[in-house]
């Protein structure tokens, strides 16, 4: 049986990422990066698919966790009738690059508390999505046990305890009393490189503690919501990778937005939206640095082209991101099928665009020095967007119907052009402003004649439709109107009216079919964290407090939000941890803080 997605934590050493259950067991790794294939793949099926457990041998035992500080530091305490124990689950950071340190490394140090408390160790290791069994050896001593496994490209080596076959599994046991440490450790390397050298648990436990903590402490908030703010900055920092400066959307594949069925998407890339809007987040509240890292890495993706700008690449700025489905994992829950790859790679999605020079801007106001081609690229942007105004896309919800016009999308290409005038004059730079301050007007024509319906008193999910979107709810935040703008005001209550379940809101009705795919979905949480800034906003302080709090209370015990919430059976549901729901947390957090000013 599946485990709540809501009882998984997250280990990041910003360069992959694992999700740890209560109940000790990792069930998700991919090594060495957040899209490689997986060696632990349990999420998406069971222990078949691969997963490292370990608990007490107790079946009775019960845990409590948390994170240490401001760190990924799983500390799991398990009380037992005979004494209690932690286990204390890192992933080391290492500053170097990965190429010179060629590891990945997971560490899980067992401390005796009180009495004593014995230990059940399994590991079932299924590499390349659970398509591969590895060759499994033993190669150390009785007094320093070794475990290898290898399989193509991949090798995997454990140590610290010693584990004999188990069903094409391999378990032990180990036991510790008051003041007693055992450290049990992971390593992932290249197969053709020989096993590194066993790390100094101590030493790189106290580098990895350091590293967050520093990193934590520069964040600038000293608002409300401040302990959900920090989480959340961590959070986007462990989704971003260390070495390329990539922002993936998840940690995860395929976890579904409708139990059971096909809307199982892989988010494991960096979509240049939700890269942008992270920016954004991390640059107002201090992290200039990373805005820097982030705009390299997008003039490498996007390169010498911009009529070839995808709307989303790998970690490293990769093009081909196939989508396929794979048959050797069942899916969590059965929702099938499993996906790798994501074919919204070929879409075109108009306000991708408005949310790059959005934050592009944003780090220019936050004092970031243009470099010899961040210009350049923003203006070559502008006239690939220039030449297919009149293009219909898939929209930001990545339909997989019809393209249409959508509204949302035509105010992020105004965007597009406001912040380029901007750029001109108020920071000096160069570019046909008359032509943009040109675009610009029409476009607000345009949308002020299609993508308001006068009739209803609101605006429209796309030209020539009825229904609203949530993603209208952007609208003054990015400066197209003002919130309590009386067509604003008409199209929050027509979200409220038809796109709320329980308070919290849907991105549209599926019901419709606009986007061409089976079933439906729980409300996104990203949607409702932006009513939460229009409440604020627009002078509704009290329901924007409200529903924060309300948001903020469905975070799991260590922080953590999903994509989207199912507030029937109280759980959360799709990819996690979600970078847009965090994000989208943050800004609503400042949203009430600068409200209650």
């Amino acid at each position: 049986m599946s485990v709540p997605i809501e009882d998984y934590a997250l280990l990041s050493d910003c360069r992959t990422a694992a999700l740890v259950s209560r109940d000790g067991s990792i069930d998700w790794l991919c090594v060495p990066r957040f899209d490689s294939a997986s060696v632990f793949g349990a999420l998406l099926g069971d222990e078949e698919q691969g997963c490292w457990s370990l608990r007490p041998a107790d079946p009775e035992a019960v845990s409590t966790r948390a994170y240490a500080g401001d760190t990924f530091e799983l500390v799991t305490r398990w009380e037992t009738a005979e004494g209690v124990a932690e286990v204390h689950d890192v992933m080391p950071v290492d500053k170097r690059h990965l190429d010179v340190v060629r590891r990945v490394d997971l560490i899980r140090r067992v401390v005796g508390i009180s009495g004593r408390v014995e230990f059940v160790n399994h590991l079932r290791m299924r590499f390349d999505y659970a398509r591969a069994i590895p060759w499994v050896r033993q190669a150390g001593t009785a007094d320093a046990p070794e475990l290898r496994a290898i399989a193509g490209p991949d090798a995997l080596v454990l140590r610290g305890v010693a584990v004999a076959p188990d069903d094409h599994a391999h378990s032990g046991r180990l036991a510790v009393a008051a003041g007693e440490t055992r450290d049990l450790s992971l390593t992932w390397h290249p197969s053709h490189h020989a096993p590194p050298e066993q790390l100094d648990v101590d030493a790189v436990l106290a580098q990895t503690t350091e590293w967050w903590q520093s990193w934590a402490d520069r964040i600038e908030h000293g608002g409300v919501y401040h302990d959900d703010v920090v989480r959340s900055l961590l959070l986007l920092r462990a989704l971003s990778h260390q070495d390329t400066g990539g922002i993936v959307a998840a940690a995860t594949t395929s976890l579904p937005e409708d139990f059971g069925g096909v809307r199982n998407w892989d988010y494991r890339f960096v979509w240049l939206r939700d890269a942008a809007l992270t920016l954004q987040a991390l640059i107002e509240h201090g992290f200039i640095g990373v805005a820097h890292h982030w705009r390299t890495w997008l003039l490498r993706a996007i390169a010498g082209d911009a009529g070839q700008m995808q709307i989303v690449y790998g970690i490293d700025g990769e093009r081909d991101l196939w989508e396929r489905e794979l048959k050797s994992l069942p899916g969590y829950e059965g929702s099938a099928p499993v996906r790798i790859g994501n074919g919204a790679a070929e879409q075109y999605q108009a306000d991708v665009v408005g949310e790059v020079l959005l934050a592009l801007g944003a780090a220019r106001d936050a004092g970031l020095e243009e470099s010899a081609f961040s210009w350049p690229l923003e203006r070559a942007l502008l006239a690939h967007v220039a030449e297919q105004l009149d293009r219909p896309d898939n929209g930001i919800w990545e339909i997989r119907g019809e393209p249409r016009k959508f509204t949302h999308s035509r105010v992020m290409l105004w965007v597009a052009f406001d912040r380029a005038v901007q750029a001109v004059h108020e920071h000096g730079l160069d570019g046909p402003v008359e032509r943009w301050e040109r675009i610009r007007a029409e476009l607000k024509e345009e949308i002020d004649a299609q993508g308001y319906d006068a009739g209803r008193g609101h605006f429209v999910q796309s030209y020539g439709a009825s229904e609203v979107d949530a993603a209208l709810l952007v609208l003054p935040q990015v400066g197209f109107c003002a919130p309590d703008d009386p067509r604003m005001l008409g199209t929050v209550a027509e979200i409220e009216r038809t796109l709320m379940a329980d308070g919290l809101v849907h991105r549209y009705r599926t019901s419709t079919g606009v986007d061409g795919l089976a079933g439906a979905e729980h409300p996104f949480l990203a949607c409702s964290f932006w009513l939460v800034v229009q409440y604020a906003a627009s002078g509704r302080l009290a329901d924007a407090t409200a529903l924060m709090d309300r948001l903020c209370g469905l975070a799991n015990d260590v922080g953590m939000l999903s994509e989207e919430y199912d507030v029937h059976a109280h759980r959360h549901a799709g990819n996690t941890p979600q970078a847009l729901s965090h994000l989208a947390l943050v800004r609503a957090a400042d949203a009430i803080a600068a409200a209650s000013a």
